[in-house]
């Protein structure tokens, strides 16, 4: 920023802190002018030096805090911009000034900073002369001493402002043959005496109150003059040489204390230097650093120091490596054995930073050169690592081998090819604790094989620890467990291997297997058939990249994968895999940019060998996709996956000749499974009814013949050369003219797509540009549903290659993918969206529409210049539709043009077309307004606030018309629309534009916001207490679903598109799902967990947070009875009800009897007793009307036998049924004696009253207990 814009904003001061600034500023301009001075840099420096003198001085201080703030401040302003030699004359003179700002008591932070700024500009520009002058109150080494004095204060700001100025002056040193500023010196000697003297003083308190906890935290000195510290060793050239020794115990002293945050500034200074010492000017100091790190060597059990000592040391030598590779390998035996005696320690943490930094020497100290071309001492040293590792794994380490095993991990990981046979004993050693079932580091030892077998390869590593499967030795056990760790870890070895044991011993384990025959598969069988596929599992890895690919991959090998192909559908993935490693592989190398090679990171195989490996392979292409192609046709769709990925790769490698030869066989069949399928077409063609298969059914279905080749055709398009696409376009366009099969132009569709993947598929669409464009014309009325995804995703691929000069095909269809907005098909509706905005840029580019080639256009129709403006006019016509579908869809997709180009419309276009959306509004055809409601939503967040202001007026009432409809969420969207007005325009705007009815709507939201910011605030008090329930649904309250929610969970006649799809955030947002994985839940009973083992327990796994067990609105509550069955409500006086307290107790007793053993027997029999309710038909509920014995044991027992017998004889008495007689007028009514079952009555019931009636007084009208 330049001087005259920073003096812009403080003429117009926005804050009352900057306006007494301005006084004086405009003060100077003033004098200036009034001398006719030119406004420069110099004239305002002289101007301001000449106030500096007025208001500080030392004889009168500072004689007006404001003023002298803003003369000082303005200064700082302006020194930048001064010649560096008039501020050298002059730093004496300004220097003096300061020094009372600098040096006073009351001086304010304000001041502090503005002084420190001034400084900061006069000793960048001071040259060796006055450096070398003796250190004083007027010399450049006395301001730096005055830096490192306010570099300690306790203001923040100042200190911070003090430790920027002093790392800018440190980092301008003036020029000398020296490497270090002439100032480092001394500012690393002060800042060391400070950090010793703060050190001291921090030891000193906590031995004099040792036994006080709370004086040992907070060091805010300390703390301070590392800081200080770590500002100077940040520096141009780093730390001075001379003074690391001391500066080394000083941070290892504080390293040991226990406050972790002075521990790890202690480390972010080590870490400085260290990144100070990594470049080659300051390489020397490096050796002296490193020296004086291992003299002060800690005791060996120090729990406290050893560990950060352990670590700097861990640091040192991996810079050191960067800068001397060689050297820092000759001293690493040494080092390695020195650090690892510490793995011998009883402390946890000890041996922790010691595993740490063996891991860090062993994966940073050993240079690559060693491994491709080692010396005699070179091996000399891997050997000594070695023999280490090995008594690492001895008993005397037996408590620190989790430790010992991620050393070797990474040693093998370091040494790669190298650890054979270097490490051969460690693999053994290993192996035989893996194979021993109590060993209890199995996890950590499976790691350190596996990084064996990566590193020394499957055939050295089998050579120690062999499987013993296929003829197992006398007296050793099986190695089973080995083959997954093979499968997970074998790469870039040699496929030689694999054909030679592993091979054979699957056909041993197969061969068992088919012994077995067709009888039941025992346990042993189906462990040869798993150790069969764990073998052919591991093929993979052994093609990924091999090391001898042209030796091992021949003829016979390849008829053996072959065979097994069609043979073995279960390892098809595995072979399938295989094959495609071996391509891609080899041409990742290959295809490598630069001539340097890296061989050790890639493989010991260069590129000239990976081109000869893709040369071989194109060899045996065109069979191996003969082959695939007949098992991809003989495969189900959904495990076709990586069958097609095999066909590409070798696709890619098949010589042009053998392409074409194959793409003509393939061109050829698929034009005769077409003619046949349309021959079925036309013979079904009067079938008026045709079964439909299951869903079963139609998974386990084969595809048509027609379909596959089509697949096989798009995945080689991208491979043919340029004179193959006329016949390829003319085959894609006979299947887009077909309606009878959906699918099939589907798949037709994709073929543009595919093609603009390759650069040569790009020149042909830019070629035949024009002639697709009438193709995907005329088929746009026989598009299918299924189709229309992938025919917006061609149409969309066409656009880039519209010349400017004729831009006809994009109002050509405009009106189709307008339409596709309203798609029922999510994706469908997200490619009309991006085809609409990329339609929108390609005419904001600028060109020529042609109206006359436009259909439904006349041929005299004038052309038009593309631009945004008429773009979005061409939109706006759909607005005219003839049907509320077409004008929705017109709405919808205006409000995502407008929201993509809003900051590039002209704002009278944007006016006219709100205007017209507030005409809409008042539309009585909700479809329409559902997509108004959107269009007025982007325009109150995005638009201009001038530009939406004026139209409250009239949008706010027509807007809060629609709140009272309650269909489709209209009242959730206008809440939700109307608190994002009231948001951006002020409650008070919005309330006087709303009518004075539906103010209750505004005074709604107050009181949403309130209670939404009450339920906060007590949520952040009870962050200890139990979350209250949460609301089920995908939101957590209705405010947050009105906000971010979509109909798309409505019903058809309700649906809508999510606000994510119009502000086009749909297709990341469902990218962030996929990458963060959704979650699962078990749904299990309260009081039973659920039953792993169950076959239904898959029912209980939801993709929804389960919600606790609410009551559902509008069921009804069971109320409260007392012991008579009366109804109670409320009444705590009535001794009647039955009252539990929370032991279950009844009155102080046990319900029943009072006894435990009652209270269980009545449970018991309330549940399963005779009077218990049954379930009957359809699952009601059913009481029985006999009464228990139980209950009244005078009552006289009747054996159901006797019922049942006295029923026969009524029956045969013709007193089954009884005919129904007419009462005579004024007879008393009669009721039979017996109701038909033989004459046994019913007790009857006792009168009651519901709790209502007992409550009533004497004096109410008695009810009639017997009336029925």
């Amino acid at each position: 920023m330049s001087l005259q814009q920073r003096l812009d904003k403080i003429r117009q001061p926005k804050l009352q802190s900057v306006q007494q600034t301005a006084v004086v500023l405009n003060a100077i301009e003033d004098t200036l002018r009034t001398q006719n001075s030119e406004a420069t840099p110099t004239a305002y420096f002289a101007a301001l030096l000449s106030l500096l003198g007025q208001y500080i001085s030392v004889e009168k201080g500072i004689v007006n805090k404001e003023v002298a703030y803003a003369v000082v401040y303005l200064l700082d302003l302006v020194t930048s911009h001064v010649s560096a030699p008039l501020l050298r004359s002059k730093f004496p003179q300004i220097l003096t000034s300061l020094a009372p700002a600098l040096t006073h008591p009351d001086a304010e932070a304000p001041l502090l900073r503005a002084s420190i700024g001034c400084l900061e500009s006069l000793l960048v520009v001071q040259d060796g002369q006055a450096w070398a002058l003796p250190q004083s109150a007027s010399s450049p080494r006395g301001a730096v001493g005055g830096l490192l004095a306010l570099a300690q204060d306790q203001r923040p700001k100042v200190r911070r402002r003090a430790q920027d100025a002093l790392d800018k002056v440190l980092k301008h040193p003036p020029p000398s043959p020296s490497l270090d500023h002439p100032a480092a010196d001394m500012c690393a000697e002060s800042s060391l005496r400070a950090l010793q003297s703060a050190a001291e003083g921090t030891n000193n308190k906590k031995r004099k109150h040792k036994a006080q906890k709370e004086e040992q935290g907070h060091e805010p000195g300390l703390m301070h003059a590392l800081q200080l510290v770590k500002t100077i060793a940040a520096a141009e050239n780093g730390w001075p040489s001379k003074k690391l020794d001391p500066l080394c115990a000083v941070l290892l002293n504080i390293s040991r204390g226990s406050n972790e945050f002075l521990t790890m500034a202690a480390f972010e200074v080590f870490e400085i230097i260290f990144a100070g010492l990594a470049g080659q000017s300051s390489s020397a100091k490096l050796p002296r650093l490193l020296g004086a790190i291992k003299e002060l060597q800690p005791s060996q059990n120090d729990s406290q120091l050893l560990p950060p000592w352990i670590a700097v040391l861990s640091r040192g030598h991996e810079v050191a490596a960067q800068i001397e590779p060689q050297d820092t390998f000759d001293s690493l035996p040494e080092l390695f054995d020195m650090v690892a005696l510490f793995l011998s320690s009883s402390s946890h943490n000890i041996r922790i930073s010691a595993s740490e930094c063996l891991i860090s020497l062993v994966s940073t100290c050993i240079p690559d050169s060693v491994l491709m071309d080692s010396s005699i001492m070179d091996d000399k040293a891997l050997e000594g690592i070695a023999i280490t590792l090995r008594e690492l794994l001895s008993v005397k380490y037996q408590t620190a081998w989790v430790e010992v095993f991620n050393v070797a991990t990474a040693a093998f990981s370091a040494l790669r090819w190298r650890a054979h046979p270097l490490l051969k004993s460690v693999v053994q050693i290993v192996g035989d604790l893996r194979s021993n079932d109590a060993f209890a580091g199995k996890k950590e030892a499976d790691a350190v094989l596996s990084a064996a077998i990566h590193a020394m390869g499957p055939d050295n590593f089998l050579a120690t620890l062999p499987l013993n499967l296929g003829r197992p030795v006398a007296g050793q056990t099986g190695r089973a467990w080995l083959l997954p760790l093979m499968r997970d870890s074998v790469s870039n070895t040699r496929l030689a291997h694999f054909r030679s044991e592993l091979v054979p011993l699957s056909e041993t384990m197969f061969q068992r297997v088919l012994n077995h025959g067709e009888r039941e598969k025992t346990m042993e069988v189906k462990i040869f058939e798993t150790v069969v596929s764990q073998i052919w599992a591991c093929l993979p890895g052994y093609c990924e990249l091999p090391l001898d690919l042209q030796e091992s991959f021949d003829q016979s090998f390849a008829e053996m994968l072959s065979n097994l192909l069609y043979q073995q559908p279960q390892l098809r993935t595995e072979i399938c895999k295989a094959l495609q490693n071996l391509v891609e592989t080899n041409k990742a190398i290959a295809e490598l940019e630069g001539d340097d090679e890296d061989i050790v990171r890639q493989g010991r195989v260069t590129k000239e060998d990976a081109a000869k490996n893709i040369q071989y392979l194109s060899g045996f292409a065109s069979n191996l996709l003969a082959v695939l192609f007949n098992v991809y046709s003989q495969t189900l769709p959904h495990n076709r996956g990586n069958l097609l990925q095999c066909i590409n790769a070798y696709l890619s490698i098949t010589p042009e000749a053998e392409l074409m030869e194959t793409f003509q066989r393939v061109a050829t069949m698929l034009d005769e499974a077409l003619a046949e399928s349309l021959a079925e077409h036309e013979k079904n063609k009067d079938v008026k009814w045709k079964r439909q298969p299951s869903s079963e059914e139609a998974k386990n279905k084969m595809p048509a013949v027609s379909h596959t080749l089509m697949d096989l055709v798009i995945t080689m398009s991208v491979y043919l050369p340029r004179d193959s696409f006329a016949g390829l376009f003319g085959m894609a366009s006979k299947i887009i003219q077909r309606q009878d099969d959906p699918q099939l132009q589907k798949k037709a569709y994709k073929l543009v797509p595919r093609l603009a993947e390759s650069d040569m598929g790009r020149i042909a669409l830019e070629e035949r540009s024009a002639e697709l464009q009438q193709l995907l014309l005329a088929a746009s009325d026989k598009t299918s549903p299924p189709a229309k995804r992938d025919r917006l995703s061609s149409l969309a691929k066409l656009i880039p290659f519209l010349p400017k000069s004729d831009l006809s095909f994009i109002p050509s269809i405009l009106s189709e993918v307008v339409i596709g907005v309203k798609e029922v098909n999510e994706k469908a509706r997200t490619a009309a969206f991006d085809l609409l905005v990329l339609m929108g840029h390609t005419m904001s580019l600028g060109g020529t529409v042609i109206n006359s080639k436009v259909p439904h256009m006349p041929a005299n129709a004038p052309s038009v210049q593309a631009n945004l403006e008429e773009f979005f006019t061409m939109v706006s016509a759909g607005l005219a539709g003839s049907t509320p579908h077409m004008i929705s869809a017109s709405i919808t997709a205006l409000t995502r043009l407008l929201y993509e180009f809003r900051t590039n419309l002209e704002q009278e276009t944007v006016v006219d077309l709100v205007q017209t959306m507030d005409l809409f509004l008042t539309s009585n055809n909700r479809e329409i307004v559902r997509s108004v409601l959107g269009f007025v939503k982007v325009c109150v967040i995005s638009l201009p606030t001038e530009l939406m202001l004026p139209r409250l007026e009239t949008l706010v009432p027509n807007l809060v018309v629609w709140s009272h409809e309650h269909k489709a969420q209209f009242k959730a969207k206008v809440k939700h629309i109307f608190e994002r007005m009231i948001r951006r325009f002020g409650v008070e705007m919005i309330e006087r534009c709303t009518p004075e009815a539906d103010k209750k709507l505004i005074a709604n939201i107050r009181k949403t916001r309130d209670r939404r910011k009450r339920k906060n605030a007590a949520g952040a008090d009870n962050d200890g207490e139990e979350a209250p329930e949460q609301r089920k649904g995908r939101f957590e309250s209705e405010y947050d679903e009105a906000v971010y929610g979509s109909d798309e969970d409505q019903n058809a006649e309700d649906s809508d598109i999510s606000d994510d799809e119009v502000l086009g955030r749909a297709v990341e947002k469902g990218k962030a799902a996929k990458q963060k994985g959704g979650k699962q839940y078990i749904v299990e009973d309260e009081d039973e967990p659920l039953d792993l083992l169950d076959r239904r327990a898959l029912a209980n796994v939801s993709s929804t947070k389960p919600s606790k067990n609410r009551a559902a609105e509008g069921t009804k509550k069971k109320v409260d009875m007392d012991l008579d069955g009366k109804l109670v409500f409320n009444e705590d006086d009535d001794d009647e009800v039955m009252d539990f307290d929370e032991q279950g107790m009844f009155n102080g007793q046990e319900p029943g009897d009072g006894t435990l053993e009652g209270g269980i027997n009545a449970y018991v029999s309330a549940l399963k007793g005779k009077d218990a309710p049954r379930r009957g038909e359809k699952g009601k509920l059913k009481f029985s009307n006999k009464r228990s014995n139980t209950d009244d044991e005078d009552e006289m027992e009747v054996d159901e036998r006797e019922v049942a017998s006295a029923r026969k004889q009524v029956q045969a008495r013709g007193g089954g049924k009884q005919k129904p007689v007419r009462r005579a007028l004024g007879a008393e009514k009669t009721r039979p004696m017996g109701g038909g079952a033989g004459g046994i009555r019913k007790q009857q019931k006792r009168q009651f009253k519901h709790g209502l009636q007992a409550n009533r007084g004497k004096g109410t009208r008695r009810h009639d207990s017997n009336r029925s």
